[in-house]
């Protein structure tokens, strides 16, 4: 009589990663992106090859704190032996933060109810230790204009006009912008944003449009009137990726 085969865990893991020397997230060709490092590790790990699903994908250069993605597998050992296993064939630059088992009905992707970034900018010259973590701005800002902009956008809108997806069809480009806060200490500023979702580049063009507004190349009356039209324009700037972070998702 065969032995019965062991029915697959699914495995609910939190990680943090330095996004600088990856192609994103999301599996590439070239074979760099985070996912496709975590998955030969846990090839080797578990001598089989496993698909890992994230909470979404962030891109080429931008960092998380605490990405989520989930897996099913089958290992007896526990999870923080499994953590530690796959830890070890990681490259610094990725650090699994917390595995647990999690119910077999939980999608890292589709249960998200919402996330929050952060984008970092710095008023100066950046030393090398601060400039691969953030936007360093030449200029001063004009923070009450910036406000008077965040203060448009905040809310249920139809963020269309803030998306780098082009022609791509989606269900809905509505979200809700619950928080955009601004928050400055000495030259370093924090932009933060949460939502119940996001559009792809959608914190990145926020982010360029808001600096555009305290460089006084639009008004915050011209953000409202991108917000209405639904169209992106060369207005739209998109921030550079190495100031963004992915800081939470809530489920």
């Amino acid at each position: 009589m065969k032995a019965a085969v062991p029915e697959p865990t699914r495995w609910k893991c939190v990680c943090a990663y330095d996004g600088t020397t990856f192609d994103g997230w999301q599996s590439q060709a070239s074979g760099q992106a985070i996912q496709d490092v975590i998955e030969r590790s846990l090839k080797k790990v578990l001598k089989t090859a496993v698909r890992v699903h994230g909470s979404g994908r962030t891109d080429s250069g931008v960092h998380a704190l605490a990405q989520v993605f989930h897996f099913d597998a089958v290992w007896p050992h526990g999870a923080e032996k499994l953590r530690r296993a796959l830890q070890t064939g990681l490259p610094r630059a990725i650090h699994l933060k917390t595995l647990r088992v999690a119910p077999a009905s939980f999608h890292a992707r589709f249960q998200a109810r919402g996330k929050i970034y952060h984008y970092d900018l710095f008023l100066g010259e950046p030393d090398p230790f601060t400039s691969a973590y953030c936007w360093a701005l030449g200029w001063e800002l004009d923070w009450a204009a910036v406000e008077a902009a965040a203060r448009l956008l905040r809310g249920r809108h139809d963020f269309k006009a803030f998306s780098a997806d082009g022609g791509t069809e989606m269900e809905t480009t509505v979200r809700d912008l619950r928080r955009l806060e601004v928050r400055r200490r000495g030259r370093r500023v924090r932009l933060t944003f949460e939502a119940d979702g996001f559009l792809y580049k959608m914190v990145r063009s926020l982010t360029g449009t808001l600096v555009n507004v305290g460089l006084g190349k639009l008004t915050p009356a011209d953000v409202g009137a991108m917000l209405k039209s639904g169209k992106r324009t060369v207005l739209v700037r998109t921030a550079p990726p190495q100031g963004l972070f992915l800081e939470r998702v809530h489920y």
